[in-house]
């Protein structure tokens, strides 16, 4: 429980951002610090400079803090929430349960039916990660039609989700009256949802978008709760025909102006992405927003690298977002099966979260991150030791690979066996490998010869180096017979060792 915060109540800024440029390291530095293996000094100045956010509204009490930025490691977030046609409130709080279970470090609540309060506060409640909305999906709620918006209306809703404890925000305000023409050379105009909504509010009313028109007013609301802005991609590309236009490139520009914006109230900012991409463009547009965006934290949807598989996104877009992870984006929004085609179900959840989770480990691991490839390493022992039940621990989706497993080899005896059913005991090149091994040392026991006999470089072993020392320890035993021997050795002493397991 996050009981620290409530002497910040009250106060005209909360921020992070306000808290670490006057040198504060607060308790939310200090946990990201101990979760990200940084120092929290080095926590405090990323905060400060910008490169990084801990999304943590202070009335969100059950939060355990995490941070977005380049420093620490890639984030995903899950989507979820429900539609006019289809969920309720304990279908999105499974989902919460889901996502989170399977390694969801944000989620956000992207309903659009009713009951909206309810299941933000319920989500909140619950999540001890951060929770992100859109809050104009609320504020077109509460009227009949979207042109019946108002800047009044639009920031009590802001307002009230930030006394609810939303920690983010995705608030469209880069969409602007002037970017409207160039809309129709598109081949599918604007697939952001906000960010329609806030184009057919423009024209109707022929006003620019009132939240650029009114940002300090915005910005005044999120500082007094910590709530962290998620500046939206109303102009994202929504297929790989529109990807890196002038559009998209336009908006950007002027989340960079507003990231500014958002520096001098001293609000925590991240900056989201494109949804469709080319592989080609990908590091292009990591790079653009870094500089264009003055290095804040960069949030992708995927991006989708191919237009063309309904039912197999979260496959085209991990695809993409391993590499918008490696070049420089810091949390990946997932994209599940059910992409373009329906509301996401549990199973849609947790395949999603899975995927993604395994493009943002592989963008850490790119990238060198401090202990990222410690997790790979453990498994590939568990692997070399047939160790089946330590595997099954160490996976991502643990009861989908026991599953996997158990399909075919269900009896607890295959737990310690030497292969699976994909090769069986012949034909397993881990047990046949690990006997060539057990076999060259036993002919090295043999022959007497020393560890250095051979040069330290495959490149620079000789053929007739090694055929020495097989020929001196196989002279005096029948053909086989070492290698034999040294195999059943080998089983005697993982038996030894399983039966020291117990």
């Amino acid at each position: 429980m996050r009981t620290y915060t409530t002497s910040r109540h009250g106060q005209p800024n909360v921020s992070q951002l306000h808290y670490a440029r006057q040198g504060v390291i607060t308790e939310e530095m200090k946990r990201v610090a101990e979760r990200e293996q940084l120092a929290p000094e080095l926590v405090r100045s990323e905060v400060a400079r910008g490169r990084m956010v801990i999304p943590a509204n202070v009335n969100h009490v059950n939060l355990d803090p995490m941070a977005i930025g380049i420093a620490a490691k890639c984030k995903i977030n899950a989507n979820i929430g429900n539609s006019a046609v289809t969920s309720d409130e304990d279908t999105e709080l499974e989902k919460l349960t889901v996502a989170t279970k399977y390694g969801a470090d944000t989620v956000m609540d992207l309903s659009t039916g009713g009951g909206l309060d309810a299941i933000r506060s319920t989500l909140i409640k619950h999540s001890a990660v951060p929770l992100g909305t859109v809050p104009i999906y609320q504020a077109v709620q509460q009227v009949d039609k979207v042109t019946d918006l108002t800047i009044e209306g639009f920031l009590e809703v802001i307002e009230h989700q930030a006394k609810q404890g939303v920690d983010y925000m995705t608030l469209h305000a880069g969409v602007l009256l002037r970017f409207m023409p160039y809309i129709s050379k598109r081949k599918m105009g604007i697939v952001s949802r906000g960010g329609a909504l806030m184009a057919e509010w423009m024209m109707h009313h022929h006003q620019e978008n009132m939240l650029y028109t009114h940002w300090d007013r915005v910005c005044a609301i999120l500082k007094k709760y910590d709530v962290t802005v998620s500046l939206g991609d109303g102009l994202r590309p929504g297929c790989l025909a529109d990807a890196s236009d002038e559009a998209q490139f336009a908006e950007l520009g002027i989340l960079g102006e507003l990231t500014l914006k958002c520096w001098e109230h001293g609000v925590q900012v991240m900056v989201e992405g494109p949804g469709h991409v080319p592989m080609d463009q990908i590091e292009m547009n990591m790079k653009k927003e870094q500089e264009v965006c003055h290095e804040a934290p960069f949030y992708v949807l995927g991006p989708l690298t191919t237009d063309v598989a309904p039912g197999y996104d979260h496959i085209t877009s991990a695809i993409g977002a391993a590499i918008a992870g490696w070049h420089g984006a810091s949390m990946l929004c997932y994209v599940t099966p059910a992409e373009h085609l329906g509301l996401p179900n549990l199973e849609d959840v947790r395949q999603g979260v899975i995927a993604y989770k395994i493009a943002a480990h592989a963008a850490d691991i790119a990238r060198h991150r401090k202990g990222a490839r410690d997790w790979d390493d453990a498994m590939s022992d568990a692997r070399w030791k047939f160790d089946w039940n330590k595997q099954f621990a160490l996976a991502m989706d643990p009861e989908r690979a026991k599953e996997k497993h158990d399909a075919t080899l269900s009896h607890d005896a295959f737990k310690t066996a030497e292969f699976c059913s994909m090769c069986g005991p012949k034909f397993c090149s881990y047990k046949n490998s690990q006997d060539v091994t057990a076999a060259w040392a036993k002919y090295v026991a043999e022959t007497g010869a020393a560890g250095g006999a051979l040069p330290e470089s495959i490149l620079a072993a000789k053929d007739s180096d090694v055929h020495a020392v097989i020929a001196a320890a196989a002279a005096n035993h029948a053909p086989g017979e070492l290698a034999a021997q040294a195999a059943r050795e080998r089983q005697v002493e993982r038996k030894a060792m399983l039966a020291q397991k117990g």
